[in-house]
């Protein structure tokens, strides 16, 4: 009678695990229904240029214990943002994590060879002050990054030494000049507002911020200006657009090789700001390579996988954390 009972109840529960699990990962990611536990926030300066503090917030479980450890980037396209929220972080510090979440200097008052300094910069300082600061074990680390965050996180792969243990990159890219990037974008969402040749300026000549709320300027119709016209290779890194040697050495889809590390993507179809073929380029290079990788294409999704089926992006989501402990295992 067992023997039937399993016969029958087996192939109905195969069919419904893969959704439970999902379930359960969502729940604990602390956007779910289950009870999140309780977390602290500590924030330190981890570098100082002239006036300008560059800061850090180290997310955490309330408690002394010493936990592994993931970096999260933060988005805006280099130009806007700010460390205050971590994304997908959330479950892995429900799961056990220190998520420090860094701010870095911003375009277009700070070009590109700065801001992957002050990335570089920031690794260093976790390295030598995590485990004292707020217990967590350096040996190992997991980055994180949506977006242009995305971006930065591919490039923690090759600029950081040593490299990461792991990466996630949602909706990245490794590709600095390609015509999505150097050609005047005719997409709805970069055509909302427009600034004009003296307003470009004042962004430009402002102080240094960490954090686009600090900016007097608008640094989102800046970007949405820049992407407009096809300029932002040449604001955000003040190199000319034609100067290809000069990105390369920040451009990850040059720069990967088979000291990669494993690395996550996850990427939306459909997406007008970042193009999906971005992350399938990075998948070619770690393919070329031999380097473990996965990447998830939501169909239909946008920047960001709105337009996914919720399913579909849920599956996604909890794909991340699986994919973290066994490469940091």
């Amino acid at each position: 009678m067992l023997a039937q009972l399993l016969t029958r109840t087996y192939p109905r529960l195969m069919r419904i695990l893969p959704v439970f699990t999902a379930l359960v990962l969502f729940a604990f990611s602390g956007t779910g229904f289950a009870q999140a536990k309780k977390t602290s926030v500590t924030t330190f300066t981890y570098k100082q240029v002239g006036d300008l503090e560059i800061k850090l917030d180290a997310h955490r479980l309330a408690d002394k214990e010493m936990r592994p450890l993931a970096v999260w980037i933060h988005g805006g396209a280099l130009i806007n943002g700010g460390r205050s929220g971590i994304g997908p972080g959330r479950q892995l510090v429900q799961a056990g994590y220190v998520v420090v979440s860094i701010d870095y200097r911003l375009a277009p008052e700070t070009k590109l060879p700065a801001i992957i300094s002050d990335v570089e910069d920031a690794f260093k300082w976790i390295r030598k002050n995590g485990r004292e600061k707020f217990q967590a074990d350096t040996s190992k680390i997991a980055v994180l990054g949506g977006s242009a965050g995305g971006h930065l996180t591919f490039s923690t792969g090759f600029r950081v030494k040593p490299p990461p243990t792991v990466l996630v990159a949602y909706w990245g890219y490794g590709d600095l000049i390609g015509p999505w990037l150097s050609q005047p974008s005719s997409h709805k969402r970069h055509q909302s507002r427009t600034l004009t040749p003296t307003e470009m300026k004042a962004v430009e000549a402002g102080p240094a911020v960490a954090n686009s709320r600090d900016r007097k300027g608008n640094g989102g119709a800046y970007y949405q200006t820049c992407r407009k016209l096809g300029i932002w290779p040449e604001k955000v890194s003040g190199f000319a657009e034609t100067d290809a040697k000069k990105f390369s050495p920040y451009m990850a889809a040059k720069n990967a090789s088979p000291k990669s590390p494993p690395t996550l993507m996850i990427h939306g179809t459909k997406d007008t700001d970042v193009p999906h073929e971005q992350s399938v380029i990075m998948a070619r290079q770690f393919k070329k390579h031999g380097v473990a990788h996965r990447l998830i294409s939501i169909k239909g999704g946008e920047h960001g996988l709105r337009g996914g089926k919720p399913e579909s992006i849920r599956a996604a989501h909890a794909a991340m954390l699986p994919f973290v402990l066994k490469h940091m295992k």
